[in-house]
């Protein structure tokens, strides 16, 4: 469970990062833009539509980080999901209960 802890912790620090990145990105064109003397609103549409494609470019690494901690987090909730249905079908204790005796001695 530690470990889960700690992955959990670096998928929401590169979530965040990857995010505030693309929103950054966003807000920069944007800014661009209204120099330029185009109105906000089409400004903004503007970025927001060039914008996320070119956070794909530009963040890659992080995208890549992101979508790998993700399938990570995803596989361990099938396997806690997988675990847990283990356990409510009785499947599990027999094991479970060899397992405490052996610490014991």
């Amino acid at each position: 469970m530690q470990e889960t802890g700690r992955s959990t912790n670096q998928l929401r620090r590169d979530l965040t990062a990857y995010t505030l990145a693309r929103v950054g990105l966003v807000a920069i064109i944007t800014v661009v833009l209204v120099s330029l003397r185009v109105p906000l609103l089409v400004s903004l549409l503007i970025a927001l539509v060039s914008g996320f494609p070119l956070a794909l470019l530009l963040f890659h690494r992080l995208h890549v980080r992101v979508n790998a901690a993700l399938a990570d987090r995803a596989e361990w909730r099938k396997r806690e999901r997988a675990k847990l249905r283990a356990q409510l079908r009785g499947e599990d204790q027999a094991s479970d209960d060899h397992a405490s005796e052996g610490t014991d001695k």
